[in-house]
């Protein structure tokens, strides 16, 4: 019985492990990338979640193992979240801090660098937004959840969508 508990503890750590590892590869990566999944994208979420899979629960590919590495990752993710609630500083560390990409129709081309954006991705935004162009643009923001918000007509228009994937304007007029 001593090996069972102890191979479930050894569940509960790698999990939590794996947990903490890939909040660091998603800070160091880019947020962006999850709030614009591309087919690239998603292929790559899949098979990160099958890599990390064997070093969560190892051998043991029974219902109860696969249970306490969710629930290890529930409560960790819970921690997490109010680790993040008390403690803003560490919430702007870890989840980083939105950045003005336009202001008064102006590119803040600083932001958009340390955001890793291109200028295809930033008109796509705004076409989203309902803006043709640049100096249409009051304020455009790239928010901690990877989505950008746009603010347009003096500032009086507010749009936030949240982008489900990419999608080519070839691949809608097909």
């Amino acid at each position: 019985m001593g090996f069972i508990n102890n191979s479930y503890v050894q569940i509960v750590f790698s999990s939590i492990i794996i947990y903490i590892f890939i909040i660091i590869a998603v800070r160091v990566f880019g947020k962006k990338e999850f709030s614009q999944l591309s087919v690239v994208d998603l292929v790559f979420i899949l098979l990160i979640s099958n890599s990390v899979q064997n070093a969560m629960v190892g051998s043991n590919t029974t219902l109860l193992g696969g249970l306490v590495a969710a629930c290890a990752l529930f409560v960790t993710n819970f921690l997490f979240k109010q680790l993040l609630y008390r403690f803003p500083r560490v919430g702007r560390l870890i989840q980083g801090e939105s950045l003005m990409l336009i202001y008064a129709g102006k590119l803040n081309k600083q932001n958009i660098d340390r955001a890793r954006l291109t200028m295809d991705e930033i008109m796509e935004a705004l076409r989203e937004h309902g803006a043709a162009k640049i100096e249409d643009v009051d304020l455009a923001v790239l928010e901690v959840d990877g989505n950008i918000s746009v603010l347009t007509e003096n500032y009086s228009k507010k749009s936030v969508r949240k982008r489900k994937s990419r999608q080519s304007l070839s691949q809608n007029q097909g």
